[in-house]
C-alpha cells in the first residue's frame, strides 16, 4: 500500500476578513468602518447635489424680486397702451365719421348738379322750342302753359334760366 500526501507549500496568503480566525469585534470594527465610510461618501454626493440646489434656490428667490418688478411693469404699459388704443379708436372713429360726412357732401354735390343738369337741359330745350317753333298748343300734351313772350303772370319780362318759370 502506499501512502501519499499532500502538502500545501502556500500558507502565506491572506484570507479574507470573515475568515474563522478573524475576532468578532475585528468584524464589527470593520463593519464599523465600511458604515462609516458608506456615510461619508453619501454625504459627499448628498452635499455636492445640496450645494447645487441650494445655488439654483438663491438664484430663484434673488430673480423673484426682480420678475415682480418686471411684471408690474409690463402690468402699467399693458393699461398704457390700452388707454392709448382708446385714444386711437375715437381717431378713428372721428375719421370714420369725417369720411362720411365728406361722401355725403359729395352724394348732395351730385345729386344738385344732377338737378341742376336736368334744370339746364329743361331751359335748353324750352328755349330752343321757343325759337323754333313758337308756343304750343293745347291738346299737344306737354304740359307746357301758354303765355305772351317776354312777359309773366305780373307782366313783367324775364329773361335767362327763368324765363320758363
Amino acid at each position: 500500500m502506499s501512502t501519499s500526501t499532500n502538502t500545501n507549500t502556500n500558507t502565506n496568503t491572506t484570507l479574507p476578513s470573515s475568515s474563522p480566525s478573524t475576532s468578532p469585534t475585528e468584524t464589527s470594527q470593520r463593519t464599523e468602518e465600511a458604515k462609516t465610510a458608506f456615510t461619508a461618501s453619501l454625504r459627499s454626493a448628498g452635499a455636492n447635489y445640496d450645494s447645487a440646489l441650494r445655488d439654483r434656490a438663491r438664484n430663484i428667490q434673488e430673480n423673484s424680486s426682480v420678475l415682480d418688478k418686471q411684471e408690474a411693469d409690463v402690468r402699467r404699459a399693458t393699461e398704457q397702451l390700452a388707454k392709448q388704443n382708446d385714444q386711437l379708436a375715437k381717431v378713428a372713429d372721428q375719421a370714420r365719421d369725417g369720411l362720411k360726412e365728406i361722401g355725403d357732401v359729395q352724394n348732395w354735390a351730385e345729386l344738385i348738379e344732377r338737378d341742376l343738369l336736368v334744370v339746364e337741359e329743361t331751359v335748353r330745350l324750352a328755349e330752343e322750342r321757343e325759337r323754333g317753333n313758337g308756343y304750343a298748343h293745347e291738346g299737344e300734351g306737354n304740359g307746357l302753359v301758354e303765355r305772351e313772350s317776354g312777359s309773366d303772370k305780373d307782366g313783367k319780362g324775364r329773361k335767362g334760366w327763368f324765363q320758363w318759370w
